[in-house]
């Protein structure tokens, strides 16, 4: 029912765009398009913000959204594709009313910029984004940094400028990447779990140094972007308004962030380490220390190999997740020569990470604090194994 209604919505859109052209191929400009902005929110898929296409038509009195951040929540597979990198998200049309209708139910303030498009450009416009709606068309593969409900607004609008846009430069700096500016999102919104965690899945292809056009991933660095482009001698945006305030509340601030957790366990560990009397503890510990690190391990090859995560790939953390740590678990202390190689294995494998990882990837301080702790717990074994022969 949802597909008939959508249809039917597209075939009267696309009547009305064709009757703007009158008989003797002159367009009637009476269309209004906009890029809105939307601020981020408190959830975890809401903190970049979002963006969209707004066509106002005066001559059928119609106000519409182009959005190409949608996808079928009730999918049955939905888990194991998003997981896999294969979701597909796709445009969906709706009207402006029920679009403000959801951000002022989520707290979310909406910001409009009017394109100043000729009247051919906008109905060029106009028309590619119905084309891109039909059922045929709207589904795509997403990816959250190269193509993205932003990246397609930025290329579909920049496709149908008869102009070249000449855009200033909106990046921070020359050096930023990917992560830099995820990181500052993330810290906003006092996602610092959320961070921890994104830094440890995803590897070094997020600390490329990024181009002006590539920052404009993010719907707050399109919006600058669109403020700081002229398409021939005039700007891209000819009016900027905002639609609707934000009022969500600010997160509390939390004293337990990864690093200050990790920084005490890390602590705690290097303490106990050299007690007597925690032979047994550390039995146990080491076992299963070693093991979730290994199985962590085998979960990042997995999002490198066995996904479309472009993202994914490269990942340092695999130098101390080291997938082999399944196995070496169950033989820490037995008296072999391999569990010694396997051993001084790890011990390089963490210090080649604590050198030069650096350079490479963005690492999470807090995820060093964790190979701090695999590495003391490997040099005492190393240890141990050097004292009993």
């Amino acid at each position: 029912m949802k597909k008939i209604i959508t249809s039917v919505f597209l075939i009267s859109i696309c009547f009305f765009a064709k009757a703007q052209t009158d008989s003797s191929g002159t367009t009637n400009c009476k269309l209004r398009i906009s890029l809105l902005t939307c601020s981020p929110g408190t959830e975890l898929y809401s903190t970049f913000g979002h963006s969209a296409l707004r066509v106002i038509d005066s001559s059928t009195n119609t106000d519409i959204v182009f959005n190409y951040g949608t996808f079928e929540f009730d999918d049955p597979h939905f888990y194991q594709k998003f997981v896999q990198g294969k979701l597909l998200y796709f445009v969906s049309v709706t009207s402006f009313s029920d679009f403000m209708l959801q951000y002022q139910y989520e707290g979310r303030g909406v910001i409009e910029q009017v394109l100043n498009f000729s009247c051919e450009e906008k109905q060029n416009l106009f028309s590619a984004l119905i084309e891109n709606a039909k059922e045929e068309n709207k589904y795509y593969k997403y990816d959250f940094v190269y193509d993205n409900c932003t990246t397609r607004l930025r290329d579909i609008v920049k496709r149908e400028s008869k102009e070249p846009f000449i855009t200033k430069d909106i990046r921070p700096d020359e050096a930023t990447t990917f992560r830099n500016l995820i990181h500052d999102y993330l810290d906003k919104g006092k996602e610092y779990w959320s961070k921890f965690g994104i830094d440890i899945l995803l590897g070094s292809p997020l600390d490329k140094k990024i181009s002006n056009e590539e920052a404009m991933f993010l719907p707050d660095y399109l919006m600058k972007g669109f403020d700081s482009t002229k398409t021939g001698e005039k700007s891209l945006v000819i009016e900027k308004r905002v639609l609707m305030q934000p009022t969500v509340q600010p997160q509390k601030i939390t004293l337990f962030t990864p690093i200050v957790v990790f920084s005490i366990f890390f602590l705690l560990i290097l303490i106990l380490s050299f007690l007597k009397s925690t032979d047994t503890f550390f039995k146990y510990f080491d076992f299963l220390f070693f093991f979730l690190t290994g199985a962590l391990g085998v979960l990042l090859l997995f999002m490198w190999f066995g996904t479309d995560h472009t993202t994914c790939k490269y990942n340092f953390n695999l130098l101390w997740a080291f997938p082999a740590h399944i196995a070496g678990a169950f033989f820490l202390n037995k008296k072999s020569n391999w569990v010694k190689y396997y051993l001084r294995i790890t011990v390089t494998l963490i210090l080649i990470l604590l050198i030069i990882g650096w350079y490479f990837q963005g690492l999470n301080t807090a995820a060093i604090q964790i190979a701090n702790i695999l590495l003391l717990r490997t040099l005492i074994h190393l240890y141990k194994h050097k004292i009993n022969g």
